[in-house]
């Protein structure tokens, strides 16, 4: 089968590993998604290990129209009763770009009907439309003249994994928390520290890659859970293999905050992960109180933009720049920002750049290494 994992732009090559350690086939990387092939073990595997996918759809029909009726008569002849029956409900996605549609919710609709009207005609009876919370989701992509129709094996993004019950002023996703992570090339093998941590996304999920806790482990329900064709002694055995590899934390992983309601809100999100033990999360001041041991790795996820005033931003940014130099000789050290101004007012040259994307802004993740004597340390902070 073939399927398509979505993913965060920057994170493709990142995933393709991922789903080629879970068994698929045929990787072919692409912009914000990597196409694979595999049967249904790796379709399982790929939901419930993957950190950095959004979504995985396994295509069920593609085709090329040269007018747009051929839309719903290549659509009402799929075979959706492999798929779904009439007691289940449904919601149609779409992503447009062709010629043939001036308005792109148009074909969506053309292809729920089409879907109706199959069951209506094989059976008697129809599925409902539910697109707040379907049963099953379906994906319809047409570029030009070139249509796929797939299923949502997921529906809820794989980024929701479970364990975040509540969350701080404008939370990292999950998936770009693991994402940034593992583009450092961290594997739980060194510190980690997150000096700004928020509600506790960065520790969290570096926690969950150091014990090797699958991210599906949280999850109750995946979009495959309501095919026709779902297996759930396969599911099981597929949890059984990963959950068995799920391994103690052998080094210290830490997150700060100077808000103290962000630190309470961190613990709980540790604590609703199963981390307590594991990840530690403290009041401090970054550029006032400890810093990291030398020997580890710290990412830094600073306020910008609506968060905090232009002239805050830049003083914030050039602060940690100081703090860095003075503070932490020896730290792999990265920041994630969205603006290219406060990135400037740190004042060091990375000595690597990665673009990403935080929702629609674009964003820079930056490595720093201060090197031991290069600059005045002052007091020892390990």
């Amino acid at each position: 089968m073939r399927f398509i994992a979505k993913s965060l732009f920057g994170l493709e090559e990142v995933l393709a590993r991922e789903i080629r350690d879970a068994g698929g086939e045929s990787v072919q990387v692409r912009n914000r998604a990597v196409v694979f092939e595999g049967g249904t073990e790796t379709l399982y595997a790929v939901n419930y290990t993957s950190r950095t996918a959004i979504s995985v759809l396994m295509e069920i029909v593609s085709f090329n129209i040269e007018r747009d009726s051929d839309l719903y008569d290549r659509a009402v002849k799929t075979d959706w009763g492999s798929y779904m029956s009439a007691d289940n409900t449904f919601a149609v996605t779409a992503v447009v770009n062709s010629p043939f549609y001036k308005h792109t919710a148009y074909p969506g609709l053309v292809v729920k009907d089409a879907i109706a009207d199959h069951f209506r005609k094989h059976t008697g009876r129809r599925p409902s439309v539910d697109p707040s919370h379907p049963g099953i989701l379906v994906n319809l992509h047409i570029s030009n003249r070139e249509v796929t129709i797939s299923l949502d094996s997921s529906v809820v993004p794989l980024f929701k994994r479970g364990y975040r019950k509540n969350q701080g002023t404008a939370p990292l996703n999950e998936s770009l928390a693991a994402g940034m992570i593992m583009l450092t090339g961290w594997h739980g093998d060194r510190s980690f520290h997150d000096p700004m941590c928020g509600s506790g996304t960065l520790p969290v999920e570096a926690g969950l890659i150091a014990a090797g806790i699958p991210p599906g482990y949280f999850r109750e329900f995946f979009g495959f859970h309501n095919w026709k064709s779902y297996d759930p002694d396969l599911f099981s055995t597929i949890k059984q293999k990963y959950n068995s590899a799920i391994r103690p934390v052998g080094v210290l992983i830490s997150g700060s905050d100077i808000s103290m309601q962000a630190v309470k809100l961190a613990r709980e999100t540790v604590a609703n992960a199963g981390l307590e033990g594991d990840v530690k999360i403290v009041r401090d001041d970054f550029t006032v109180g400890g810093t990291p041991r030398n020997d580890g790795i710290m990412i830094l996820n600073p306020p910008y933009g609506k968060r905090i005033n232009a002239g805050e931003v830049s003083k914030l940014y050039s602060t940690i720049g100081t703090t860095l130099k003075h503070k932490c000789a020896g730290v792999e050290a990265w920041i994630f920002s969205g603006s290219d101004e406060a990135i400037k007012a740190v004042a060091l040259k990375p000595s690597k750049r990665i673009k990403l994307f935080n929702g629609s802004i674009e964003c820079h993740f930056n490595r720093y290494f201060i090197e031991a004597g290069k600059f005045s340390s002052g007091k020892n902070y390990q």
